[in-house]
């Protein structure tokens, strides 16, 4: 964590709230200059199974390495601050994990916190889409995970970008065959605002890019340009008319994100259209930070 005095509270909140109590919460906090820290040891001295680690400017990598490497117990569950739980997240991942011997992970579920017009268009944007029975993806955010199998991993990349992606995409590569607990929820706040939303996919944009992963998330954006870049040619020294191409492609990916969201929040968003256009608003803004942080990325490499 890194501040994250707003959120801190509450995630304590719901981890003291669990039907399945840990036995221990380690905080890890990456250099906070906001308070965090000492709403930490507060917490702390309120509850003496909260130890709380200070890694002064470390990446998310390198934190979740130390906590683990921290914890007393062979299995540890994973959560990310600006987290709520539900109340059965914990006895979730432990049912699962005890049904699934076998298993050295279990992938629990995650779901954004909606309670703007903003954030709904926001989750539909970019949020993986919910399906029934199933996790919406894998997540190190929620996770529940044998020490074991961390350290066969060499554990996390020391990176601030990626570092989860590359470590699940190892944990499959060594053979490990995961469970998942679809009613493991996890409940995320998302950014409530379009700048704020740019200024964070420029910072994923740009540390995604520095870790080699252009290709996993980059590339699809640029296809998907190269695509629409005739009509806009043509729009602009043939006629306007050719315009109404761009729109129909923008038009065609905001209704595929808004159809994959349809079990979430009904197939009347499709035809609600401040929800339309704010989705279509989500995803061109995306693009540019997508862009921005792989400029960023560059300029950086460069100036070595």
């Amino acid at each position: 964590m890194k501040n994250e005095f707003d959120s801190l509270k509450g995630l304590v909140e719901s981890i003291e709230k669990q039907s399945y109590q840990p036995v221990e919460i380690v905080l890890v906090d990456g250099g906070s200059t906001d308070g965090t820290i000492e709403l930490a040891k507060s917490l702390s001295k309120e509850n003496p199974r909260i130890k709380l680690i200070e890694t002064p400017d470390s990446t998310p990598g390198k934190g979740r390495n130390i906590g683990i490497g921290a914890a007393a117990n062979d299995w540890v569950a994973l959560v990310d601050a600006g987290i709520i739980l539900d109340n059965r997240w914990l006895e979730s991942l432990v049912e699962v994990a005890e049904d699934t011997i076998d298993s050295g992970v279990v992938y629990g579920n995650y779901s954004p916190k909606v309670t703007s017009m903003f954030e709904k268009c926001a989750a539909i944007a970019f949020v993986p889409a919910m399906n029934v029975g199933k996790i919406r993806g894998k997540s190190v955010a929620s996770m529940l995970i044998k020490k074991s199998v961390w350290r066969q991993v060499d554990g996390f990349p020391d990176l601030r970008a990626a570092e989860d992606l590359m470590f699940i995409e190892e944990v499959q590569k060594q053979g490990f065959k995961p469970a998942y607990a679809p009613k493991a929820v996890a409940m995320w706040q998302l950014h409530s605002d379009l700048p704020s939303t740019f200024r964070k996919f420029v910072l994923y944009s740009k540390h995604n890019v520095l870790a080699g992963r252009a290709w996993d998330w980059h590339y699809g954006i640029v296809r998907n340009y190269l695509f629409v870049l005739p009509f806009v040619i043509l729009a602009l020294f043939h006629s306007w008319y050719w315009s109404i191409g761009v729109l129909l492609w923008l038009a065609a990916r905001t209704a595929k994100r808004s159809l994959s969201h349809r079990y979430e929040f009904g197939l009347k968003l499709l035809f609600n259209p401040i929800v339309f256009c704010g989705v279509a608003l989500v995803i061109l803004t995306i693009d540019l930070a997508t862009f921005w942080g792989w400029i960023q990325a560059n300029i950086s490499k460069n100036g070595r």
